[in-house]
């Protein structure tokens, strides 16, 4: 009998967020700081994230942890309440217009 293999880490080609919700909260995040007039270099350099880091979060290609939804929230002067209330919007809109 054959031992099993078993690799760490998840499989190729697969993410450990939902694609919805990061998508829906990085909308969220430009909206707010196009509001602002503010660019995303320089509200990556106000919550201390990498500008591409930031670029990756509006996408929706990366989904941040809570510490950094609230320095998010900070830079744009809003609580991450404001943010989160504004994400559940831009998932409810999206799920309006796929069943349309």
């Amino acid at each position: 009998m054959q031992k099993l293999i078993i690799q760490r880490g998840r499989p190729a080609g697969t993410t450990t967020y939902e694609a919805g919700p990061a998508i829906a909260f990085g909308m969220a995040v430009r909206t707010a700081r196009t509001e602002l007039g503010t660019a995303q270099e320089t509200l990556a350099n106000l919550a201390g994230i990498e500008r591409s880091h930031m670029g990756k979060i509006e996408r929706g290609e990366h989904m941040p942890n809570l510490a950094m939804i609230l320095r998010i929230a900070r830079a744009l002067n809003r609580s991450a309440s404001e943010l989160i209330a504004a994400t559940e919007k831009n998932l409810q809109a999206a799920a309006n217009a796929t069943e349309k």
